[in-house]
């Protein structure tokens, strides 16, 4: 536990500008599904809103995790926050819906700096101590996932007009210039910027090597179909709510609360423990598992706080699933190839995202109580696939002696 002291010296101030981030960030979701129909948009163009993000994201990962590396880490995150915060601005007084969905995705692109947060945390935490600087991480993200969506909802008022909507998307505006003085001012790099461009990933190779290993390909598609199905949910759980309990922006924003308290405690809590004693394959199961019957039985109990507790549940499975399904694809790519394989598992991730909410928001208007049973039926359809996991890590016994 030596190094603890100074890991934490050098972590927190990034957890800080994390936290504030994801603040910002998060505001803003419980309000779209209420934002996007005084535009005029159905359930398909508040799904539209939703991908948007993701889709700046893509580009944004690809491009600032290089430019961190050439840069600087505190570098790339001033000038990102300060643009996203006028990104936001800009949202508050779009005038008409293609515009507003424009701006969603440059201030996607801006905010695409994850993988520069990760590089920072590699930075400052030895290898041996990488597994408990995540979950620092993790903790940090979903303390602002809890608190973002509270304030987004107290300042969105009656939430009835344009106008009712701009105070809590300057909010975030204004959290993403506290991110960005933040970093000027007190933000290190722990590692000067190399001063060069990192190479390129091989997306392509990585295609073909993914594609030919039993564990990794099952992780892939296990994570695309997962992570689809958790970025639907939240798309259509402001209208399905509206529509089934009258819940207005506020309601949803602290609904949203049971989001992020079920993340912070499976990731403070549970997640080591569990990885520990079940392994990996397990635990991912597990994880679908409590993600397709949290699906499932909305809209079989059909009751406000039930609804929220599923939520709740959702992000449960969620922090299950994925955070050790992307730890086990790291642990399995080999060195030479793992910026290759983990960026395309970040691309792949994005374009679950991108393509889910709106294709569930043409499902949501077919029928609203379809998405959560085809995204139930799409997890327990992955799941024999995720159950083959468990063999693929387990352990070898040792020889017996003789």
């Amino acid at each position: 536990m030596q190094g603890d002291p100074l890991m934490y010296r050098r972590m927190l101030p990034l957890m800080f500008a994390v936290f504030i981030n994801i603040a910002g960030f998060s505001l803003i979701l419980p309000l779209l599904p209420f934002y996007g129909p005084l535009f005029g948009a159905g359930a398909f163009e508040v799904g539209l809103l939703f991908a948007a993000y993701s889709l700046g994201n893509v580009f944004g990962e690809i491009f600032w995790g290089r430019q961190s590396d050439r840069l600087g880490r505190r570098n790339v995150l001033v000038v990102t926050t300060a643009c996203a915060a006028l990104t936001y601005v800009a949202f508050a007084f779009a005038p008409v819906l293609w515009l507003a969905i424009a701006i969603r995705i440059v201030s996607g692109f801006f905010g695409g700096t994850l993988s520069v947060a990760q590089g920072f945390l590699a930075d400052a935490s030895p290898p041996e101590k990488r597994a408990k600087a995540m979950g620092l991480f993790g903790a940090s993200f979903s303390l602002g996932f809890v608190f973002g969506p509270v304030l987004g909802g107290l300042l969105a008022g009656a939430g009835t007009s344009l106008a009712d909507f701009r105070p809590p998307i300057l909010a975030a505006a204004a959290l993403c210039a506290v991110t960005a003085l933040w970093s000027l001012l007190v933000l290190r790099d722990v590692k000067p910027p190399a001063g060069r461009s990192a190479p390129l990933p091989r997306y392509g190779e990585a295609v073909s090597y993914v594609g030919t290993h039993p564990l990794l390909l099952r992780l892939f598609v296990v994570s695309f179909a997962g992570i689809a199905a958790f970025a639907s949910m939240e798309a259509v759980y402001g209208l399905w709510s509206e529509a089934n309990f009258g819940w207005n922006a506020r309601d949803l924003g602290f609904a949203f609360i049971a989001i992020g308290v079920g993340g912070l405690v499976v990731q403070l809590f549970f997640l080591h423990p569990l990885v520990s004693r079940f392994g990996e394959g397990r635990v991912i199961t597990g994880g679908l598992l409590v993600l397709a019957a949290s699906m499932l039985l909305q809209p079989i109990l059909r009751e406000p706080y039930v609804a929220v507790a599923l939520m709740g549940l959702l992000m449960v499975g969620h922090s299950l699933a994925f955070p050790t399904a992307g730890a086990l694809m790291s642990r399995t790519a080999p060195v030479e190839r793992q910026g290759s394989v983990m960026g395309l598992m970040m691309a792949s991730n994005a374009l679950s995202r991108i393509v889910a909410p709106p294709a569930f928001g043409l499902i949501y208007e077919a029928g609203h109580d379809l998405p959560w049973y085809t995204g139930a039926a799409m997890i327990a359809l992955f799941v024999p696939l995720a159950l083959q996991l468990i063999a693929l890590t387990r352990k070898p016994r040792e020889p017996a002696l003789t």
